[in-house]
């Protein structure tokens, strides 16, 4: 029998995927994914601009693109990218399919096999997956309530000399804490200084149910070092499987050619839809009504957890809420037992990259209306 690549060897599948297999069971309550709220999903208005944009320009549509993207999109991206202070001009843009595509991309451009990733400690375990196909080594940076530590990044970059440092700086996946202003400026100083890329993950900025906006750190960056990547999957929908990454010409460059061998081009009729959205000012009064649904889901479950005496991250946006059991809970075990009364979670152990922390837990709250958030936390404290 003929041997799988090495790149394998210690790759399971994604542990959120296969919590999914569970919680696709009639019944059970999920806080495990990162969905969109059932409400969120315009399907009548997606269905409409897919009409116009075949319509009007169909044949375009449904013939082969250039890898480089859907010119459309990457002009309103850059737009929508100057409202949040990230200055990107249309041809710095490359679409893709979903930002885990950009950070393959970027993988397959600037890692070999035993290079060095800095990854916040926890982080998103669908990246960890990814680059460890491409055989880098995940070095942990420290965090706290004010986000990744300059400190420990500083620290890690001299002793490990890493090609990379991954970072989620807002309402940060798994935890939902975001980075302060003070440490964005120092992370941007840092990856000029050490001349380093950096890699900023930012899907989940607009969704700020409290406090004010902050700049990204690309805002800060003057040696076209930080990478910016955004995504349109949790503003208007996971299934069209659009995202857009900001990067330096050279190393765009080497993106757009691994694109090539990897999908040929995100998928063009997806492009137009996302395009012909922002273009018709349709995500303003969107994400109005999506901060007020995810913000009023929010503070029902911090409210259960409280009266739980669960231990938690307080977001101001985002989808997540980080959780720490009593007494050093095992939280795979709670998960066993939790899905026996149909409800599901995330351990937290997944998101370290050097494992440990047992007693973690992530839960989802948009994906769940309040009396139904009511009814998870009470079957998980009989759990707990």
């Amino acid at each position: 029998m003929p041997s799988f690549a090495a790149r394998y060897n210690g790759i399971t599948g994604s542990a959120i995927r296969e919590i999914f297999k569970i919680i696709a069971r009639p019944g059970v309550i999920s806080f495990a994914g990162g969905n969109p709220a059932a409400e969120a999903l315009e399907e009548e208005r997606i269905a409409d601009l897919a009409r116009e944009a075949l319509g009007s320009d169909g044949k375009r549509i449904l013939q082969y693109g250039g890898s480089e993207g859907w010119p459309p999109l990457k002009e309103e991206a850059s737009r929508f990218l100057a409202q949040r202070g990230v200055d990107a001009a249309p041809d710095s843009l490359l679409p893709v399919s979903g930002t885990t595509q950009t950070i393959d991309l970027v993988c397959k451009a600037l890692i070999d096999p035993g290079d060095t990733i800095l990854v916040e400690n926890p982080s998103f375990l669908g990246a960890f997956q990814t680059m460890r196909l491409y055989q880098a080594r995940l070095s942990p940076i420290e965090t706290d309530e004010r986000g990744a530590i300059p400190e420990s990044i500083e620290e890690a970059i001299l002793k490990t000399r890493p090609k990379l440092v991954y970072l989620i700086p807002t309402f940060q996946n798994p935890t939902g804490v975001t980075l302060s202003v003070e440490r964005r400026k120092a992370i941007a100083a840092l990856a000029a200084r050490h001349d380093i890329y950096i890699l900023e993950d930012d899907p989940y900025r607009d969704l700020r149910y409290t406090g004010d906006d902050l700049p990204a750190i690309r805002s800060f960056d003057e040696s076209g070092r930080v990478l910016y990547m955004s995504s349109f999957s949790k503003l208007i929908s996971p299934g069209l499987r659009v995202g857009v990454v900001a990067a330096p010409p050279d190393l765009l460059r080497k993106m757009v050619v691994g694109k090539q061998s990897t999908d040929l081009h995100t998928d063009q009729l997806s492009q137009a839809i996302v395009a012909r959205y922002l273009a018709r000012g349709y995500l303003p009064d969107h994400l109005a009504d999506i901060r007020a649904l995810y913000g009023e889901r929010l503070n029902r479950m911090l409210a259960g957890l409280d009266r739980m005496g669960i231990e938690h991250t307080t977001p101001e946006g985002g989808l997540f809420v980080w959780c720490r059991l009593p007494g050093g809970r095992d939280a795979r075990a709670a998960l066993d037992l939790a899905i026996r009364k149909n409800v599901a979670f995330v351990p937290g152990t997944h998101f370290y990259c050097d494992g440990g922390h047992e007693d973690t837990l992530r839960l989802n709250f948009s994906n769940s209306d309040p009396d139904t958030i009511d009814r998870g936390l009470s079957a998980l404290a009989e759990v707990i």
